[in-house]
């Protein structure tokens, strides 16, 4: 009985600490299931030749190293996805400034602007099935929106996704689409806190225009900057479904990624080699903590400077 009241009392005392456990640890143990458990499977499995088929213990073939040896001295296929993945990331991270300008002009107070947020909002609610389909109709040869255009203004038809040299960057323009939108919702979501105390001093100081913009709403927005760029870094390189609708990784290879080149590797009809698939994955995922881990250790700095 006294060790009951004990435990109780000690609940009481502790219990501001402990309730946001007790709803946090849910997520926290599907998190390791779904998310850390296969993570540490994958770096496991990298080490073994095995088809998929039958248990790893009894029909994978340990071979070190091996895969990872293979990928980055004699693989083409890989420093091309290597290569085009760079590109992603690069021209991915346009959607950031492109998202916040796009926020910037939505946050006014003008006739139909819930009209226009509408029309900015609606490529982040369709599906990347719809926006590959959509803009493999708006660049066809023959018929597509895009030669006209370009027609229009005096240029020659291009057909953009059967060129090896301009396919990658044809699906990335799609990409851009969608992501742009989302960047755009975190930045409207962001300017929704911005403190109007501070905006209104900055202008009493005779702040306006990119000053008040650098120096008083942006670092308002470093948690929706945060977000935007590690789902933005994450979007461009786990890019798979505009590729496998719009080229399938053509032409002769020249649109592939890393994550559809894991895809052909592991689960295609000329795949099923797991463990090279998942030497794949390991370093798609070391990329991705790399890029992640430096911009969260250049949050911390800022933070500790301006807390310091």
């Amino acid at each position: 009985m006294n060790t009951t009241l004990v435990k109780q009392n000690w609940y009481k005392r502790n219990e501001i600490a402990i309730t946001p456990w007790l709803f946090l640890v849910p997520g926290l143990i599907m998190f390791a299931i779904y998310v850390v458990f296969p993570i540490f499977q994958s770096f496991r499995i990298s080490l073994f030749k095995w088809d998929g088929l039958g248990s790893l213990a009894t029909h994978g073939e340990y071979i070190g190293m091996a895969n990872y040896e293979k990928l980055l001295t004699r693989d083409r296929s890989f420093n091309i996805s290597l290569w085009n993945n760079l590109k992603w990331l690069v021209f991915y991270l346009a959607s950031i400034p492109a998202g916040l300008f796009i926020a910037l002009f939505l946050n006014q107070t003008v006739r139909g602007i819930r009209l226009y947020k509408s029309l900015f909002f609606f490529p982040f609610v369709i599906s990347q099935i719809v926006v590959g389909l959509v803009f493999t109709w708006f660049y066809d040869p023959q018929y597509g929106l895009f030669n006209g255009i370009i027609g229009f203004v005096g240029f020659k038809p291009l057909n953009v996704l059967g060129d090896p040299t301009l396919s990658t960057y044809g699906v990335i323009a799609a990409g851009l689409w969608p992501q742009t939108a989302y960047c755009m919702i975190l930045y409207l979501t962001g300017l929704n806190s911005v403190d109007p105390e501070q905006t209104e001093a900055a202008r009493l100081d005779g702040a306006k225009g990119i000053k008040m913009l650098w120096h008083v709403i942006l670092p308002q927005l470093r948690p929706a900057t945060f977000i935007a760029f590690v789902v933005t870094v994450i979007g461009s390189l786990r890019s798979f479904d505009l590729i496998s609708i719009m080229t399938n990784g053509g032409p002769f290879g020249s649109s592939r990624v890393l994550s559809f080149y894991m895809f052909e590797k592991s689960l295609s009809e000329y795949g099923f080699k797991m463990g090279y698939g998942a030497a794949i994955a390991v370093i798609l995922f070391l990329i991705m903590m790399v890029f992640i881990g430096y911009f969260l250790w250049r949050m911390y700095q800022d933070e500790k400077a301006t807390n310091g």
